[in-house]
């Protein structure tokens, strides 16, 4: 059954070509294409030719995808199409982009295969395979008797090789006729035909629970095929494909060389016709080389008849016909002749009428150029024959190599004297003419009535290209006889479409479709080297008649990427692996773990989860019938132990008829006659021709077999193999349900134990758990009867070996094993230990294993109570009995009582924040700390750990060695009071089951509870926000939990205290005075560096992330009492920068006060009767600008008298000194800088303020090194008014007079005294002041003469804005940097939309990152990218990091540079306002990328140039992420 819901995710990346990775998915899967970061915003179009519902499959149909984005428009982080794959096969899909390709790849559907008459699903790891050559079942009535010897061994699956006629050779591969039964099936009183072989295969599923599957051969045919001597063209012949004629030439003279030698005629020249030496060697080289190559001349295919060219060359001189007009860099080449003619080749005579040029028509000169040109050709010519000879060498080395095999190696076939039967070397072609002469027979190759019969022979070519073929023009593997031919079948040629060979392919087709009318599936024999696009057109016949076809095939292509090309485009279901390849057991064992399973203990993963590159499903024999038998290599010992090996493989598995029966040689596909043996339970075993459970190892088999197919129905699908010592192998596969465990122990014999010696001592075996059975012990041994003869009729093994074998006993009746004792390994861990007494070469045991009752107790608990979180725990789950009584209440409704700040405790704090509360971060030996104390500083390590099973990493064994990790999670929280001790409670009383189970099993339980904790109580977080949050995108929910990890409550309060008359106040009971004190959230700047004492709070950094974190997250109360907490603080008509918990305040920066008033309108604005904010009361701590902190309560005033009074202040003009100064408080600030100055400038209305020596805006470096002697000196004093300033107090002024209006605030303007008398601006006055003169001073004109420019020589840019008005550095006005657009999102009615497109358009150039914006335009003279606080050289412009704001690219700024474009774009029109939507998506994808794979979870401070990480910045800021959000609220 397929599982429930199942859900893929393949991310599209822009040109990625995934041609050569392979995607495995079962059917009942759901697949999901969504954009990856290079494609979000874009317009792609997603294709596949996998069929709509009710539609058929056609490979060149594609169709387009229709994209679903559950939470609308915002951004493109849950846009999706997808696929609900219920078809196996292979699927292509590709994605274009404004109508371009752009990238792709396929998709493999694996089959569901049933059987029985039930019709119940066989899954693919169950497959236990057996091949039969066809030929030797004999007459078809006794097929049933044969094929029973399987069917009593245990397995599901026959692979049948051809059943075809075959050709002369009787090689079960080259078939005669493709369509034809086999007649040797036939009896002289019964046919066989097709419908009795689908009948006895239909009896074999339904009765005995087989499938059946059989080869396909596309590849070639029987060279005696009746059908292609009518057909010719369906082969490469020397008509349809003459550049093989040289290759034909040779191959006649080397067949006449062979005739020669066979009738001694070489004797003489030392070459009799037994070749014994390499004497014998040699002589065949110095004939080659003396005699046939000179005679055949085979350079002569390839060169030009000189003086035939010559002669047309003059004609051309002389009629004076050239032509000068030709390409210079052409020069003259030998041009193939098609026909490959003997000097058919010719040149270009227009090339060489442009190369050799007359001086004069003279007859000399003529001649003088001829001659030239008779010299090119000679040397072309030349050319032409070293290569030639080049192609010669090989052949003749291929020649020996292959003569050595056949005649000399000790492995070959020694074939004997050279003969007709058996000549010098194989025959390249077919001749089906009586034998002439060579100079005759070279005269039928210019026949085409003759040559088209001179067909090709098939075979292999060593260490090719298997995606190209080597038939085809192109490749000289003919003619340098690099190919290991079969000489007995024609290679077919079907051309790239059935209309180039139109009998061959639907010969091959009709073919096919009888093959899918009676099989369960093919084998695809010679994969390797049939054309992709041939096979892949049968494989679509074949599917459509039977859509769950199983389709194995064997590929030699030495490569796993070349290997997936065949396997995606073909839909292989399996490819085949042999165990004979391994050349000894650890290798075994190592492809045991290769092809299948997972790690025993591996995590639980998420049903939605990304598609993973996967290897091609194996299927895994210890033998394949094209190999030498292991008996031969090995040992007959080997058989029993090799098959267990192979048998515990989580894949499907196979064998060879005949390895079971301890046949001691291969069985050839070519040469073998005989039959296979019947199954006679009664035989006994020196019986010919019958077998039973006393034959070979088949009792054995029978046991491994019914074990494979158990272990893959009930899903033990991890796996262990432990390579006991240099012969034994223990594989163990798990059952991560139950956690059953079987594990086989195998003694292997790769050498004759008779002639080899075995150590006596044999290591013991820790098995953890408990023993419940030995599921089966065997061993091989010999007994007692006449020894091995080779039977003339049938195939027969070895009769004195066979297994002794008992099976499911108990381990006190075991003969392998000595003793079991149980050990205690530590808590909770059982280990039996073993020890072995007769585990001799040649045998095997099986445990089947289980916890020890009190840990499967305890898993069966756990799984229980993880029900809550996932239904994949309910099987292997348990009642609990003896339940704590926190554990009856869900976790849900444990955490429903969590508030926001509860859940800042729970899931964040960095190390910074725990130290305060007298804790840390948990510290993993031989690692590193974790990033937070709370949930989320582990759930970053194991989402890292989970998808890869990386059960290995320090994580995990922290986890197996001990407790500490698993009591730190509750400890830390049941140490808190309140709801977050409950949560705390609920983890420990729950742990006490985990501690239970055995350790290795610890890091994935471990895993699911804080999976299932983490994953409630990030919905619980999201439940307490805002509808924007709650029906956002995922990526919009990932950035509000900014929201949690930034705003916390820590141990000592870090706000001031709010006016005991304000209501909705959060109290608490102080520890350690036990007086109740208020204890409101406050919002870190970044973490780690800003997050706790007084570096937490800072004025300008709170109130640039107060909208985006607290606002438009929903958050309105908190956010109220931060506002209110700083009002509180205010002096001097300014808010403080370091807050310092308001009594070590710092009034140092001139724009926190305006980012405060900008948030409280916003506050006004987005808030549900957001206005009442102004009657709040706020408790004055400074009464005057000079009197000392107060108690609050001492002086409230509503929130509108504070706002009235930082702009009276501001009007009247706002100057004092730091308190307090000197190093003391600043210890790199000048004596200057410490004197604060901040007013309105009455003609134009901005405000401005600073000096040189200060910094009052959010760039704010002050120069720190001696050595550079930038010390005291700010890098950015942006003195004057600010850009952003002007902004924001522009945006108070019209909003203050907006609500004026409405009679919500009290106040028309600002009263100020001037020369002795009061004077009143009203908000309308000043609004117009700041509206007329903005754009007339702060707009750099791109008209060079414009008058209102003060400084015409400092321009360096034109359209922009000028970062600031009236700096004590002039120059400094006119820097590029990104705060214009800050002041356009707040107040962009001072900004005409063309103007200030065109300045957005050139920042987005120059200023624009992949994650923030750099800080200075990267043209300026003092631009540097690189932050490094801690070089300390002679650099004035980066020492000590001088270069904070002066190139790095900060993140912050991005923010309002995407919202000033979105809102421009709206107003210039549609077509920009998509282009600028498709740019925001593009550029917040890298933000969501970073904010996913960052262990912080957040977004950092700023980047090095071009999004390099920087070391020195926070790796979350609060303004970063808040901004991010304040874009997709816009959007």
């Amino acid at each position: 059954m397929p599982p429930s819901n199942q859900i893929r995710v393949l991310l599209l990346s822009a040109m990625e070509k995934l041609e050569k990775t392979l995607f495995r998915l079962e059917q009942g899967f759901e697949l999901q294409f969504r954009l990856g970061p290079t494609l979000q915003g874009k317009h792609v179009t997603v294709y596949t030719n996998y069929p709509a519902s009710g539609e058929l499959f056609n490979r060149r149909k594609f169709r387009a995808l229709s994209w679903h984005n559950p939470t609308g428009r915002e951004d493109d982080s849950d846009k999706y199409c997808k696929l609900d794959l219920q078809i196996s096969g292979s699927y292509q899909y590709y994605f274009s982009h404004e109508n371009e390709k752009s990238g792709g790849g396929y998709i493999v559907v694996d089959p569901i295969l049933r059987v029985g008459a039930d019709n119940h699903v066989l899954h693919l790891d169950c497959v236990t395979l057996q091949t039969f050559l066809a030929k030797c079942l004999g007459p078809f009535e006794e097929w049933e008797d044969r094929l029973k010897v399987a069917k009593e061994s245990g397995y599901n699956m026959i692979h049948f090789t051809p059943l075809q006629k075959l050709g002369l050779s009787r090689s079960c591969y080259s078939l005669a006729d493709q369509l034809e039964v086999n007649p040797d099936f036939s009896s002289p009183n019964k046919k066989c035909t097709w419908s009795n072989v689908g009948n006895l295969v239909e009896k074999m599923k339904n009765e005995w629970n087989m499938l059946c599957i059989t080869d396909v051969v596309y590849n070639h045919t029987a060279a005696n095929s009746e059908w292609i001597r009518v057909h010719p063209e369906c082969g490469y012949n020397l008509v349809n494909s003459p550049h093989l004629k040289p290759a034909w030439i040779l191959d006649r003279a080397l067949w006449h060389l062979s005739c020669s030698v066979a009738e001694g005629k070489y004797r003489d020249k030392g070459l009799p016709p037994s070749i014994e030496n390499d004497h014998h060697l040699n002589s065949i080289r110095k004939i080659i080389w003396e005699d046939i190559y000179p005679k055949i001349k085979l350079w002569e295919f390839f060169q030009v008849d000189v003086n035939k060219a010559v002669q047309q060359f003059k004609i051309l001189l002389t009629q004076g016909n050239r032509k000068t007009k030709s390409d210079p860099n052409q020069h003259l080449q030998i041009i193939q002749d098609p026909e490959y003619k003997r000097l058919g080749c010719t040149v270009d005579m227009n090339i060489a009428l442009a190369t050799f040029i007359p001086h004069s028509n003279g007859p000399a000169a003529i001649q003088e150029c001829c001659n030239w040109f008779q010299k090119r050709i000679e040397e072309l010519n030349a050319e032409q024959f070293r290569q030639t000879n080049y192609h010669q060498e090989q052949a003749v080395t291929c020649l020996l190599e292959t003569v050595v095999y056949e005649r000399l190696a000790d492995r070959g076939p020694k074939q004997g004297p050279v003969s007709r039967k058996y000549p010098l070397v194989t025959r390249y072609f077919t001749y089906p003419f009586k034998e002439m002469t060579l100079e005759e027979e070279e005269s039928l190759m210019h026949q085409p009535d003759k040559a088209c019969h001179f067909l090709a022979h098939n075979g292999w070519v060593m260490g090719d290209d298997p995606l190209r073929n080597f038939a085809e023009p192109g490749s000289n593997v003919y003619l340098r006889r690099e190919l290991i031919c079969w000489g007995d079948s024609a290679k077919l040629r079907y051309g790239n479409k059935p209309e180039d060979c139109p009998y061959l392919w639907a010969h091959m087709k009709k073919y096919t479709e009888i093959t899918a009318k009676y099989f369960h599936g093919v084998r695809l024999d010679n994969c390797h080297s049939t054309p992709l696009h041939v096979a892949e057109y049968m494989l679509d016949t074949a599917r459509k008649l039977r859509a769950d076809l199983y389709v194995v095939a064997e590929l030699f292509t030495g490569s796993e990427e070349l290997d997936n090309i065949f396997v995606t485009r073909l839909g292989l279901s399996s490819l085949i692996r042999e165990a004979m390849s391994a050349y000894n057991s650890h290798e075994e064992g190592r492809l045991v773990y290769r092809f299948g399973g997972e790690p025993v203990g591996s995590f639980v993963q998420p049903r939605l989860r990304p598609l993973m590159p996967a290897i091609a499903h194996a299927l895994f024999m210890d033998v394949t019938h094209d190999n030498e038998c292991p008996i031969q290599h090995r040992s007959e010992y080997d058989a029993l132990p090799s098959s267990m090996i192979v048998s515990m493989a989580c894949c499907a598995t196979g064998s060879t008829k005949g390895y079971d029966e301890l046949v001691p040689h291969q069985i050839s596909v070519v040469s073998e006659e005989r039959f296979y043996a019947k199954w006679n339970p009664a035989a006994t075993p020196s019986t010919p021709g019958e077998v039973n459970f006393q034959t070979g190892i088949i009792a054995g088999r029978l046991a491994m077999n019914r074990l494979h197919q158990e272990l893959g129905a009930k899903g033990f699908i991890q796996v262990y193999v432990d390579q006991v010592d240099e012969d034994i192998v223990a594989v163990t596969r798990h059952c991560p349900n139950t956690h059953q465990s079987v594990v086989a122990v195998s003694r292997t014999a790769f050498r004759d134990p008779k002639t080899s010696s075995y150590s006596k001592e044999v290591p013991q075996m820790c098995i953890p758990g408990k023993i419940e059975e030995v599921v089966l012990e065997a061993r091989t041994i010999e007994r007692n009867v006449s020894p091995y003869k080779k039977d003339e009729h049938f195939i027969n093994g070895l009769p004195n070996y066979t297994v002794e074998i008992r099976e499911h006993i108990q381990i006190r009746e075991s003969k392998i094993i000595k003793q079991a004792g149980t050990a205690i390994k530590g808590p909770n861990e059982f280990v039996q230990e073993i020890e072995f007494e007769n585990l001799t070469p040649g045998s095997v045991i099986i445990f089947r294993v289980s916890l020890d009752p009190k840990a499967r107790e305890a898993v069966g608990v756990l799984r229980n109570h993880l029900i809550q979180f996932s239904p994949h725990f309910k099987s292997g789950s348990l009642p609990d009995d003896h339940l704590a009584p926190i554990l009856k209440n869900l976790f849900s409704s444990i955490a429903s009582k969590l508030t926001l700040a509860d859940l800042n405790q729970i899931l964040y704090r960095c190390d910074a924040e725990e130290q305060e509360d007298g804790g840390g971060c948990y510290n993993i030996p031989n690692w590193s700390p974790l990033k937070y104390a709370g949930l989320q500083g582990l759930m970053s390590v194991m989402a890292d750990i989970r998808p890869k099973n990386d059960l290995g990493h320090p994580f995990c064994g922290n986890l197996r060695s001990g407790d500490w990790m698993i009591d730190y999670v509750s400890d830390r929280l049941i140490s808190r009071s309140g709801a977050c001790a409950e949560v705390g409670k609920w983890l420990k009383a729950i742990f006490v089951y985990l501690k239970q189970i055995p350790r290795y099993l610890i890091p994935c339980y471990f895993d699911a509870i804080l999976v299932g904790a983490y994953t409630t109580l990030l919905d619980l977080a999201w439940s307490q926000m805002s509808s924007f949050v709650q029906n956002g995108s995922t990526f919009v929910k990932h950035l509000s939990l900014g929201s949690v990890q930034m705003c916390g409550i820590g141990k000592y309060p870090s706000l001031p205290n709010l006016s005991p008359a304000l209501h909705d106040v959060p109290y608490r009971m102080n520890e350690i005075t036990k007086e109740t004190e208020q204890c409101c959230v406050s919002l870190a700047a970044g973490l780690p560096h800003f997050s706790s004492g007084i570096f937490r709070c800072w004025g300008r950094d709170t109130f640039i992330a107060l909208r985006g974190l607290m606002l438009l997250t929903g958050r309105y109360l908190e956010a109220r009492n931060i506002i209110l907490a700083f009002a509180s603080t205010l002096r001097h008509g300014l808010i403080p920068n370091l807050l310092g918990q308001g009594t070590h305040a710092r009034f140092n920066c001139r724009d926190a006060v305006w980012w405060w008033l900008q948030c409280i309108q916003d506050y006004c604005k987005i808030v549900p009767n957001g206005t009442d904010i102004l009657k709040c009361p706020v408790s004055r701590m400074y009464t005057t600008d000079d009197s000392p902190a107060q108690p609050a309560g001492t002086l409230d005033q509503p929130l509108y008298e504070v706002i009235q009074e930082a702009m009276q202040q501001h009007m009247q003009g706002i100057e004092f000194r730091e308190r307090n100064a000197g190093p003391q408080l600043d210890r790199n600030m000048r004596d200057e800088g410490f004197n604060v100055t901040a007013g309105v400038d009455h003609e134009t209305g901005f405000v401005f303020g600073g000096n040189r020596f200060n910094c009052g805006t959010w760039m704010d470096k002050m120069g720190e090194s001696d050595r550079a002697r930038n010390k005291g000196i700010p890098a950015t004093p942006r003195d004057g008014s600010a850009v952003e300033i002007v902004g924001l107090c522009k945006s108070t002024i019209r909003w203050l007079l907006e609500l004026s209006k409405k009679k919500v605030f009290p106040y028309q303007g600002v009263t100020i005294k001037r020369h002795g008398k009061k004077e009143t601006i009203t908000y309308d006055e000043w609004n117009r002041k700041i509206q007329g003169h903005f754009e007339k001073l702060f707009f750099v004109s791109e008209t060079p003469g414009d008058p209102s420019e003060k400084h015409p020589n400092l321009v360096h840019k034109r359209g922009i804005y000028k970062d600031s008005y009236g700096a004590s550095s002039p120059w400094c006005d006119y820097q590029l940097r990104p705060n214009f657009s800050i002041a356009m999102v707040v107040a962009p009615e001072i900004f005409s939309p063309e103007k200030a497109w065109k300045a957005l358009e050139i920042a987005e150039e120059k200023l624009l990152g992949p994650l923030g914006m750099k800080t200075l335009d990267p043209d300026d003279m003092v631009y540097c990218g690189v932050y490094d606080n801690a070089l300390d050289n002679d650099n004035y412009n980066v020492a000590k990091g001088f270069n904070y704001h002066q190139g790095p690219e900060w993140l912050w700024p991005i923010g309002y540079f995407l919202r000033a474009k979105l809102y421009f774009s709206r107003l210039i029109g549609p077509e920009m306002y998509a282009k600028t939507v498709f740019l925001i998506k593009n550029v917040l994808s890298r933000h969501y990328v970073h904010l996913e794979r960052s262990s912080w979870k957040g977004l950092p401070e700023l980047t090095n140039e071009n999004g390099q990480y920087c070391p020195f910045s926070c790796e979350s800021q609060a303004w970063s992420i808040a901004v991010i959000l304040e874009v997709l609220y816009d959007l």
